[in-house]
């Protein structure tokens, strides 16, 4: 049993939780990214689940396994390189067949994940792509028993991998890192041109693909140069998804495994593990690069600061070539020895049926049905109503937290204790912060200022763009991240906006479009809701909202719109100061969003011109 817990949070009086993590988008619509419930049980959804508009991804417990937390994050080996890999084999010497992966009612083992990665990095290394993977359904006599990569190195060559949420991804990852690669996951939803940048800038030697995308890749793999090949089928164990979470094993030496990989001298920590394309909403994409010594640390931050264990159970519906996808809903978990389910495609409906499977036929015996641990949010501040919104159909607060591409997690409100509303909380573990005033100068703790971040997880670098590295830090080592933040009496951080995009300068005010958005959306008629500063000649930019009106929105007359300008400027009289009031008013059918759900400001402002 755990003690109580903080505002918005139930204590814990049972062991059975399907614990962690709906963790779900938010954007400027009511879609808030996970959250926290007691044992609920229903027939139905909830009425105004749909409105919510839920994505992306859960995190469950289930009983009976002991929570195993990892050490602490101050606690980072020498040699940082592949912990993740390494940790998924101390789960298999802990507890052979462990399940990993759950896919399309198959599940598949830390073992068979990390047997089929020997293979394909064999494969990459000996440059032997043709070859598939075949074995007996438990994976063990396809186990290879000779050295990691035949004793050869991909020697930080990048390697391609596009795949929808799978096994064959999660192999292809830990078979580049295995044979001293870099992984660069590859969008399975960009636009032939789109693939041909990343895969050109970030000079792609091998594409891993999975058989739905062999055309595409085959045909872009042949335009860039780069060597083709299909992801082996990994094994999985059962195609019952309900299954107990144990399967017998054949004798295998995981220690060995782990001892061959940890006295490796091939990678080290401070090598190129992984390259990340920014989703250009400043430019063009740019590619991240992260060591291993880095994703070490942030996995190890996040299973910290979020208690990840391996009582844990994650329902994935993120992309996983974004680092919420990648980090938070799988890196962490796995290095945790928690399980993680990738949903297939996303739905309010399908997420709570998934949900409701755990629960007995005839709903008498709730207490041992899975719950929901933990609800967080992310990707794009929360409007405060929508906050609430929530809160009043769960009882229960998200947690907001923020992170970039280039450190992945900064600020996060707390697992337990006082979460505040509209705010990103504070600091993870051994993560500094800093503002920027306009002047470069630092402001005090209550100022406001560009946020700038120092962690083990930062960045190495953008690939090929030593200039644009150079510029995008200040003295100390602190990342200049573009967003405008202020800190409240708490020490609890805000986001105002994107400085480049969210940011205005009306009439010598500095005004932050995502307050101005946060009070719209409190508008009966508005469903969702961007505002953004356009050229004016009297007041260097003028507030513009853009609006896509509820639905059901009622009109007097067919030319008559949902909502005119100066109804919502008589509506916000007593809301927003004069000067943070909409001048300019567009009424829209929907806005423009990137793949994690985030309004593109950007082509907005190029609609507008």
């Amino acid at each position: 049993m755990r003690g109580a817990a903080g505002p918005g949070m139930s204590a814990f009086t049972s062991p059975n939780r399907f614990s962690r993590l709906i963790h779900l988008d938010s954007c400027r619509r009511p879609l808030p990214t996970s959250f926290r419930c007691p044992p609920l049980y229903s027939p139905n959804p909830p009425a105004s689940s749909s409105a919510l508009g839920l994505r992306r991804i859960l995190r469950f417990t289930r009983p009976p396994s002991p929570r195993v937390f990892s050490a602490s994050a101050a606690e980072l080996p020498a040699n940082t390189s592949m912990e993740v890999v390494k940790a998924a084999l101390k789960h298999c010497s802990a507890q052979p067949g462990s399940v990993a992966l759950r896919v399309r009612q198959k599940s598949y083992s830390y073992a068979q994940l990390i047997s089929s990665a020997r293979i394909i990095c064999n494969l990459l290394c000996t440059g032997d792509l043709n070859n598939s993977c075949t074995g007996s359904m438990n994976g063990v006599s396809s186990i290879p028993v000779g050295v990691i990569g035949e004793g050869k190195s991909l020697d930080g060559a990048r390697i391609g991998i596009v795949a929808k949420p799978s096994a064959e991804f999660v192999a292809g990852v830990f078979a580049t890192w295995l044979g001293g690669g870099v992984a660069v996951p590859l969008a399975v939803s960009y636009p032939e041109a789109e693939l041909l940048h990343v895969m050109n800038d970030s000079d792609v030697s091998v594409i891993l693909s999975t058989e739905e995308h062999q055309e595409l890749m085959k045909n872009v793999a042949a335009k860039c140069g780069a060597q083709f090949s299909l992801i082996p089928d990994v094994l999985s164990i059962t195609s019952d998804i309900n299954s107990h979470d144990k399967v017998e094993m054949g004798e295998v030496d995981f220690e060995e495994w782990r001892k061959e990989i940890e006295d490796s001298k091939a990678i080290g920590g401070d090598d190129n593990a992984l390259i990340v394309y920014t989703s250009g909403t400043t430019g063009k994409p740019k590619g991240v690069v992260h060591t291993h010594k880095g994703i070490t640390a942030q996995v190890k931050i996040l299973t910290e600061a979020w208690e990840y264990s391996s009582s844990d159970q994650f329902l994935h519906c993120l992309p996983l070539h974004h680092v919420h996808g990648l980090f938070n809903a799988l890196l962490a978990p796995l290095y945790a020895g928690s399980v993680v389910e990738f949903m297939p495609k996303f739905s309010v409906r399908g997420i709570w049926e998934r949900w409701r499977e755990s629960f007995p036929k005839d709903g008498t015996k709730v207490d041992t049905a899975i719950t929901v641990f933990t609800g967080m949010c992310g990707s794009s501040a929360l409007p405060y109503p929508l906050m609430k919104q929530w809160e009043s159909i769960t009882g229960h607060r998200l947690l907001e937290r923020y992170g970039m591409t280039e450190f992945v997690m900064a600020l996060s409100n707390p697992l337990l204790g006082t979460r505040k509303g509209g705010t990103v909380g504070k600091p993870l573990p051994h993560v500094q912060v800093r503002i920027l005033a306009e002047n470069d100068n630092g402001t005090d703790s209550l100022g406001v200022g560009e946020l700038c971040v120092r962690s083990p997880s930062l960045f190495k670098e953008y690939w090929k763009q030593p200039e644009v590295t150079k510029e995008s830090f200040v003295d100390g080592g602190f990342f200049k991240t573009g967003d405008t933040v202020k800190v409240d009496e708490d020490g609890y951080y805000i986001i105002l906006g994107r400085s480049s995009a969210d940011i205005m300068k009306v009439g010598g005010y500095k005004l932050s479009a995502l307050e101005i958005e946060s009070v719209i959306l409190e508008h009966p008629v508005v469903s969702e809701c961007s505002v953004l500063g356009i050229p004016d000649k009297d007041y260097g930019e003028a507030v513009c909202a853009i609006i896509v009106p509820e639905a059901g929105a009622k009109r007097e007359t067919e030319s008559r719109p949902a909502l005119s300008l100066e109804e919502l400027r008589i509506w916000s009289k007593d809301k927003l100061a004069p000067y943070k009031i909409p001048t300019r008013l567009l009424l829209w059918d929907s806005l423009p969003r990137n793949a994690m759900g985030k309004v593109n400001k950007k082509e907005l402002k190029k609609l507008l011109e």
